[in-house]
């Protein structure tokens, strides 16, 4: 359903928090804590405080605080009833088509192919058959024009309950867009950047049709990865024309058999793609803890590899910045003392978080104040905050040589389009304040001012909102599955643009809707935002938190639910 469907089942461990909710002890997940404290506490709905827990410890320059509110047990139940009356009647459906008396429209075996082996999995695909195809109207709608703050959509119906759609010719004007990655309101169609990409064009034309290696490397290139250098502040870098390779195709690389690689549950797909692409053993802590980070750490140190007890060749943590389901960040000051202590290396994918957060825009190694040459490999993309493709790999020469002779992505992938060089360039210059502008710093002072200003709001109103106070991810959740559709279709009745999403991105009953703040949004706009979602909120009655809250934001769900039980 997004960019992070298949990475909880692939890590194995797909209702991770529904399981671990019971536990209170160490390595239990965290709902509402100090990243600071050693002890975590679980959220008493008497105790409960309007305010995060913020704290200090040696390890870090300032307060971090992240909230994970803990499913209230109604909801939980009511989600759980809401999926048995959809898989009953998807049963019956299903019976229904076996019979005749329904069309399916999925892909099947057809009457001649009985005998062989089955090329599709027609019972895997219940779930897509039963409920996705209910609310698939949420997702692909197509855009019109440049997704900044505002955006244009084509206006769809479906003849067939959701299976085809066809276009009406209208367009939907002006839709604020509380959804795409543009943390810094560079994906537009004018400006230094836009006008800069079109010189490039003219000059270099749109594509280069061939590998870096053969006819395919530009000086464009080259200039690039010595900017990406010089903004990471590393020795070197490398540049990729697709983000999700970056990860998928330089991890096998960089790690094979005999090697371990230490995963965070919630990483993203490419992550979890390119560990197992590479042959090493994959070992799973639980996310963003780090007594299970350090336990499987002192096993692979003590024990060894399986049945011959050799030494690893190579321990290999892998963690990302933001992590975009949840909006939470790394725990980095506290992972970096780790595989320091236990001699490991440390994979870190800032996806999410270059250009996002630090007082200069440069990461999450920037945001904690911590020396970039602690982390081993340094990975990223440029589409998000830079508003164009690919992605990178920074790190000491030595790597990034060794990269350049064995990394599918770099021997075989065709090289960067020019003017999506020339829009990194440009971009990355201003943040950097190479432009002789103060636009850059600008723009990330505003991206803070929003984040901060869009979450306080939300918890105001009686929301439950995941991840760290300074992420530009901000989850809401929204649990039952009837609600994921309902949510979306009144959102864009209000002309507001929004991601929802389910199983299997998400644990199965903690679906959400996840809102990427922008630099480019103003107040102005992000309270007709907020002002939406608190009307759709009660609508459809998703203030669940148990929070006090500021004044009277309606009736939350709670509230409603317990006033109708007698």
């Amino acid at each position: 359903m997004t960019q992070n469907s298949a990475n909880k089942l692939l890590n194995g461990d797909t209702f991770h928090r529904s399981k671990r909710e019971k536990k209170a002890d160490g390595n239990g997940f965290v709902k509402n804590h100090c990243l600071f404290q050693q002890q975590q506490k679980r959220y008493r709905r008497q105790a409960e405080k309007n305010h995060q827990a913020s704290c200090r410890s040696p390890l870090y320059n300032k307060p971090f605080a992240e909230s994970f509110e803990e499913t209230p047990l109604l909801v939980a139940v009511l989600t759980y009833v809401g999926y048995g009356i959809l898989t009953i009647f998807g049963y019956l459906r299903d019976f229904l088509r076996d019979w005749k008396f329904e069309k399916c429209h999925l892909a099947r075996e057809r009457e001649q192919q009985k005998d062989f082996v089955p090329l599709y999995q027609d019972f895997e695909n219940f779930y897509t058959r039963n409920l996705y195809m209910r609310i698939r109207d949420n997702w692909n709608r197509p855009i019109c024009s440049v997704p900044g703050a505002k955006m244009d959509l084509v206006e769809q119906v479906t003849p067939d309950y959701n299976w085809t759609f066809e276009n009406t010719g209208k367009v939907l004007k002006d839709v604020i867009n509380m959804g795409s990655y543009n943390y810094l309101g560079f994906a537009e169609n004018s400006g230094p950047c836009a006008d800069a990409a079109s010189e490039c064009t003219v000059k270099y034309g749109a594509g280069v049709s061939s590998t870096r290696q053969e006819m395919g490397n530009l000086d464009k290139h080259e200039e690039l990865e010595k900017l990406v250098a010089r903004f990471l502040g590393v020795e070197s870098s490398m540049v990729f024309g697709m983000g999700f390779a970056t990860n998928s195709m330089n991890i096998p690389a960089l790690t094979g058999k005999g090697c371990l690689v230490l995963s965070d549950e919630l990483n993203h797909t490419s992550l979890v793609l390119g560990a197992r692409l590479s042959g090493s053993t994959i070992r799973v802590f639980k996310h963003n803890n780090m007594q299970s980070l350090e336990k499987l750490l002192q096993d692979a140190i003590v024990h060894g590899q399986p049945r011959t007890h050799r030494p690893w060749k190579k321990i290999l943590i892998l963690v990302e910045g933001i992590y975009s389901m949840e909006g939470s960040i790394v725990r980095l000051p506290e992972v970096i003392a780790l595989k320091k202590k236990y001699k490991a290396y440390l994979y870190l994918d800032e996806a999410h978080s270059i250009g996002a957060l630090g007082q200069r825009g440069r990461g999450v190694v920037d945001y904690f104040g911590l020396d970039p040459s602690d982390v081993d490999i340094m990975m990223g993309t440029f589409t998000k905050s830079f508003g164009a493709a690919g992605g990178y790999i920074g790190g000491k020469k030595d790597l990034i040589e060794y990269l350049r002779l064995h990394s599918h992505s770099a021997i075989y992938a065709t090289s960067m389009s020019p003017p999506v060089t020339q829009q990194i360039i440009t971009s990355m210059k201003c943040i950097m304040g190479e432009d002789s502008t103060t636009l850059g710093q600008e723009r990330l002072s505003q991206l803070s001012e929003n984040t901060t200003y869009f979450r306080r709001r939300l918890h105001e109103m009686g929301f439950i909102i995941y991840g760290n106070n300074d992420s530009p991810v901000v989850p809401l959740m929204l649990y039952m599955p009837a609600k994921i559709g309902a949510f979306g279709r009144e959102m864009l009745k209000r002309n507001i643009g929004t991601v929802v999403v389910g199983f299997p991105a998400t644990p199965i009953i903690e679906s959400r809707a996840r809102f990427c703040v922008s630099a480019a949004h103003t107040r102005e706009m992000l309270d007709i935002a907020l002002n939406a979602i608190s009307e759709v909120g009660d609508l459809l009655q998703l203030k669940y938190s148990r929070k006090n809250r500021h004044g009277s934001e309606g009736t939350d769900c709670f509230s409603y639910l317990e006033s109708h039980q007698d």
